[in-house]
């Protein structure tokens, strides 16, 4: 009887444990997810053209990466009760608050843009107009914010968050395609990558360009603001943890998969087939599969970058209504309606009109914008990363919740190496010869 009752015991406690973690599940898992968004599709897309699977190593450190930067937010919401813009403006003042505004404002309405080039060019697939995509899609994010619940807004974001593994079996049958090498090459990218032409500007630009799809600035404003409307408390915190790991782990698997599907169908085609943009890899990879697979594969690329670019407007323009509502003192909360936080939602809205409008100029360098937006988000991260990691570190904010050496050891070490590989790289366009460009 004793280890019946003790075997019961557990599997309450384990229940219980359980139910809580998916109460807490959100705000990791979505901002994680919601990172693969329409650029860092194009930009996984463009990596497996350029370099095969010789980048996948990469994953390795990008996983821990976007663990220990996202947890810290966690932390901080939990324990502070207020977003992250609000926190730099009490913890360093006006000017630096104004700064990490200003930054946070404008690589949002950049990146904002891409996510309305990627639904566009997804929508094109099917014949939709870019004109139609703009009015569409900006209605129903609208609509979606709306109902004046959080936990309505994250149910919604969570279906569509599902939506972004259609590329795993994309990459299973483009392992198939006639070229396309055995599986065992693909696993030699995580430990034995091969670079004919050693370290150049190229391979720099690509490597930035996806660190700064995985860590961005703007997930640390959502997910700090989210836990903080979804009222998170310090007790959650443990499994706020786990929920940004898996967020972290499966962004970064999504992100695998799409490389491993455009390396296996254009990097080892014979000859090789250049690929700018996700919506180029669609059209592209359509005629080598046999049969349904090709057309399939297509629709299922288009289905994906569609909804990466909804779920990143989506996000993004919250992460910057969020912040604008801290540091103005409007109500800036999703369960508050439109009559209770009217500059809350105008900011959203104008967020998303004035980015999506963009994709409607004539001739506007639309894959020029969406790769170079990754590079410029890797070159803001730093100063977002200092203001994030000092804040850890205010013993009196975060109490028993501080960054310990091993997570100060780990974080800074994580901005010392953005720091290095952007001046790297901004040095090699000053002087292209240093890595034999010119």
């Amino acid at each position: 009887m004793y280890w019946v009752s003790k075997s019961i015991h557990r599997l309450e406690r384990f229940w219980g444990r359980s139910l809580l973690f998916l109460v807490v599940l959100g705000p990791g898992l979505i901002t994680m997810v919601a990172d693969n968004d329409a650029g860092g599709i194009s930009t996984y897309a463009v990596t497996g053209a350029k370099t095969g699977f010789n980048l996948l190593w990469a994953f390795f450190i990008l996983v821990p990466m976007a663990y220990f930067i996202q947890e810290m937010t966690v932390r901080l919401g939990a324990v502070t009760k207020r977003g992250h813009a609000e926190a730099i403006f009490d913890g360093f003042g006006p000017f630096w608050g104004w700064f990490s505004i200003f930054d946070l404002a404008v690589i949002n309405w950049l990146t904002l843009v891409t996510e309305y080039i990627g639904m566009t060019a997804a929508m094109s697939i099917f014949g939709i107009p870019p004109v139609f995509t703009y009015a569409g899609v900006t209605i129903i994010l609208f609509g979606v914010v709306l109902s004046g619940k959080y936990w309505t807004f994250e149910k919604i974001t969570l279906f569509f968050c599902a939506f972004n593994f259609v590329y795993i079996p994309a990459a299973f049958w483009a392992m198939k395609t006639g070229t396309a090498p055995a599986w065992g090459e693909a696993f030699k990218g995580f430990y034995a990558p091969h670079f004919p032409n050693g370290l150049t500007a190229d391979l720099l630009f690509i490597i930035m360009a996806n660190i700064g799809t995985t860590i961005t600035p703007w997930q640390i404003f959502f997910q700090q603001s989210a836990v903080v409307d979804k009222g998170l408390d310090i007790k959650d915190i443990k499994y706020g943890k786990i929920d940004t790991f898996v967020g972290s782990f499966l962004t970064c698997l999504v992100a695998v998969f799409i490389i491993i599907a455009t390396a296996a169908a254009f990097y080892y085609h014979r000859p090789p087939i250049s690929v700018e943009d996700a919506r180029q890899t669609a059209d592209a990879i359509a005629p080598l599969l046999p049969g349904g697979q090709g057309v399939l594969a297509r629709t299922l690329f288009a289905i994906g970058l569609f909804d990466a670019g909804f779920l990143g407007a989506l996000c993004i323009s919250l992460s910057t209504s969020w912040a604008v509502g801290e540091v103005f003192g409007w109500a800036h909360s999703l369960n508050r309606g439109v009559k209770d936080a009217p500059w809350f939602y105008v900011v959203y809205f104008f967020c998303l009109a004035t980015a999506g409008g963009v994709v409607l100029i004539p001739g506007a360098p639309l894959i020029t914008i969406t790769m170079f937006v990754q590079v410029i988000a890797v070159t803001l991260l730093p100063a977002a990363l200092m203001f994030l990691i000092l804040l850890l570190n205010d013993k009196p904010l975060m109490g028993a919740h501080v960054n310990t050496r091993w997570e100060n050891v780990a974080n800074w070490s994580i901005t010392l190496f953005v720091i290095i590989v952007s001046t790297i790289f901004g040095i090699s366009v000053l002087f292209p010869s240093i890595l034999g460009q010119g």
